[in-house]
């Protein structure tokens, strides 16, 4: 299991000077690839941080370096397939993809294994203030980006839309989250669809040059039975000032983001990068380089996997009493 890790970087220059001095040291001993996501997405900020952490860096035996992805499916299918080591995951995708219940795909991802808990990765429609826009409806024949094709985010919208009824019945903009805040600031879209820990860099950037507004999507979600067909999304509120302009709590949904590896890859590898990342200086680490990653802990480390753990990630958690 050589040649396998993570993601695409692109936050900081500093971020990226961490990330890019990794890569030649990574020349020494086995190399595992990261898989994150696409630009404007917490997924490249997980995956790239873990590989640039330094104290990762310095493990003699092992290098992580991080790969850019289109988002969580692409990299279900490249964990599984050992094109990644590791990546991040959202755990209703592992969960659908393990049991043969993805779209159009009877395949069972049963070579990914869960790792551990990152963040809650909530569901959001951005709109702008003055659109007269506030139920999901409303957006019939317009204009809307809809994430990268192969990235959860992709995959969340359709699976919302369809049991709405609207999938087609938008036009659809597959694209990348800075993309669609770009698309969407020169008015080339109504709307855009978000799936991503908050605050999203995408949705700063519209607020930051647009009057922009959130839909709620629990409600609407909810009375037509979306829930009960897909258990594993929890209610989240994005609250009062979240972004710039939104002065009210919003209500929706998330999934779990989760940071998964291949069966294959070393129990002790998987082990050793989980007691560098999850000590005091690991997580404090990691917020530095993201906000969400305050939802980070031991405590909730492995909160909403419901699929099988990794067994470097069995030793770990039983070690601090969460297993």
């Amino acid at each position: 299991m050589k040649n396998l890790f993570l993601k695409y970087l692109a936050r900081t220059g500093a971020l990226l000077a961490l990330f890019l001095t990794c890569c030649p040291a990574a020349l020494a001993g086995d190399i595992y690839i990261f898989g994150g996501g696409p630009a404007g997405g917490t997924f490249q900020f997980m995956a790239a941080g873990i590989a640039a952490y330094e104290t990762v860096r310095q493990i003699p035996d092992f290098k992580v370096q991080a790969r850019a992805s289109a988002g969580s499916v692409e990299n279900l299918h490249k964990v599984h397939a050992g094109a990644y080591a590791m990546a991040v995951v959202y755990s209703g995708e592992l969960y659908m993809g393990r049991n043969g219940l993805l779209k159009d795909d009877p395949n069972r991802y049963e070579n990914v294994l869960a790792v551990g808990y990152f963040y809650g990765a909530p569901a959001q429609l951005i709109v702008r203030k003055d659109s007269g826009i506030t139920r999901l409806s409303q957006l019939a024949g317009l204009d809307v980006g809809v994430g990268n094709q192969g990235s959860g985010a992709y995959a969340n919208c359709e699976r919302l839309f369809s049991h709405l009824g609207l999938w087609n019945a938008i036009h659809r903009h597959p694209m990348g989250y800075n993309d669609a805040a770009f698309s969407f600031g020169h008015k080339q879209l109504d709307a855009f669809w978000l799936f991503v820990g908050f605050p999203s860099d995408a949705a700063v950037m519209a607020a930051d040059n647009n009057d922009i507004d959130l839909v709620d999507l629990y409600q609407t979600a909810e009375t037509n039975g979306f829930f009960k067909k897909y258990p594993f999304f929890s209610k989240v509120v994005i609250p009062a000032g979240t972004y710039r302009g939104v002065n009210r709590d919003v209500e929706s949904y998330q999934d779990s983001a989760l940071w998964v590896a291949n069966r294959d890859v070393p129990a002790e590898v998987v082990y050793t990068l989980l007691s560098l990342i999850y000590t005091d200086e690991g997580l404090a680490y990691m917020r530095s380089l993201k906000k969400t990653a305050g939802a980070m802990s031991v405590k909730d480390g492995i909160k909403g996997i419901v699929t099988p753990l990794h067994p470097g990630a069995i030793r770990f958690w039983q070690e601090k009493g969460i297993l």
